[in-house]
């Protein structure tokens, strides 16, 4: 067993964006710093918010070193390409929002590439933890709308006709590919899996002021440019059972050339046995009750919420459930 391939917690990052709140502290028993926490980045390797090894042969190092060290015995033979580039292909944060985010979409790949310095576009997942009652959240276009129409209604205050409220509830899970118009509002938590990249286009900002007193910057040609006019009335994600058995269902919640993530639920004692043999990384997160993964070193404890990451190289594991549970898993498959 090599010392250096092993499965990896790391110590978030926290940012205090203004629609942040304590949810984390009051719904996790997360330790959080005082004031408002917005966003914990659990798995990071951006260059502006790495994280950092918790423990191990490994631990103090940033997650970029560790990419630079181990390069596809780390991340795979399916993310060359992303190895190429130095950067590790996915981010996971989790997201309090007390208060609505800004309206906003993301570029894709080719966009982000052309006009953010190389930057990797972003399409992501947000997987619901916790939803007062309720709770909606911004998804899409309500009705069709012209270029023209959208940015006059947006001079004059008035974009909120145009953008589709979606109730949601725990455990319901939203797609956001790029180009898609969204934002989180108020009383709601979710668990994001995303590209690693933090390019976002301000479209709509509530008309509030920012910590400084002045209106938050907005990115409206940019957004113009790159957002699905056509997407009215998107739904949530409808989940595929792609496995049920006695103790263990699992759910396929995503599947892009980015990644894919799977829902996977385990009745107490259930057990879900894989392999890290060589073409993808995997990410587990617990997202509802209380697991162990197990592998051939040390057991590591996987309550709600916590995620690992897995090395491509690490060979066999076992996530087995405590309690009745909720996992997500997410990985990156070879080109189809």
């Amino acid at each position: 067993m090599r010392q250096d391939l092993y499965p990896l917690t790391f110590i978030p990052v926290f940012r205090d964006y203004l629609w942040g709140g304590r949810n984390l502290e009051a719904l996790y028993g997360r330790a959080l710093p005082p004031g408002i926490v917005a966003e914990s980045w659990e798995i990071s390797g951006h260059p502006s918010s790495p994280t950092v090894v918790e423990a191990g042969y490994w631990r103090g190092r940033a997650l970029p070193e560790v990419l630079a060290a181990l390069g596809e015995e780390l991340v795979g033979r399916n993310n060359r390409a992303m190895l190429a580039r130095g950067r590790f292909p996915l981010l996971v944060k989790l997201l309090d929002a007390n208060a609505p985010l800004s309206v906003q979409v993301h570029p894709d790949d080719a966009y982000a590439q052309a006009h953010e310095g190389g930057e990797p576009g972003k399409t992501e997942l947000w997987y619901v933890l916790h939803a007062k009652p309720g709770a909606a959240l911004i998804y899409g276009l309500a009705q069709e709308v012209t270029r023209e129409a959208f940015l006059a209604a947006l001079q004059a205050g008035n974009l909120e006709r145009y953008l589709q409220r979606l109730p949601v509830a725990a455990g319901d899970a939203i797609f956001i590919a790029a180009g898609t118009v969204h934002a989180l509002l108020a009383g709601i938590v979710v668990a994001e899996i995303q590209q690693n990249s933090d390019t976002t286009y301000r479209v709509y900002d509530w008309g509030r002021l920012g910590a400084d007193g002045k209106p938050r910057p907005l990115h409206v040609d940019k957004a113009l440019e790159v957002i699905n006019l056509h997407q009215v009335a998107p739904g949530k994600v409808a989940p595929a059972v792609i496995e049920a058995r006695e103790n263990l269902r699992r759910a396929l919640l995503a599947r892009c050339p980015q990644f894919t993530v799977e829902r996977v639920e385990l009745a107490a004692g259930g057990e879900f046995a894989g392999r890290c043999e060589g073409a993808t990384f995997e990410i587990w997160g617990c997202v509802a009750g209380r697991g162990t993964l197990h592998w051939a070193g040390a057991p590591v404890a996987l309550p709600a919420v916590r995620f690992v990451l897995l090395p491509a190289m690490m060979g066999e594991y076992a996530v087995r459930a405590e309690e009745a549970s909720t996992f997500l898993r997410a990985y990156v498959e070879a080109e189809r």
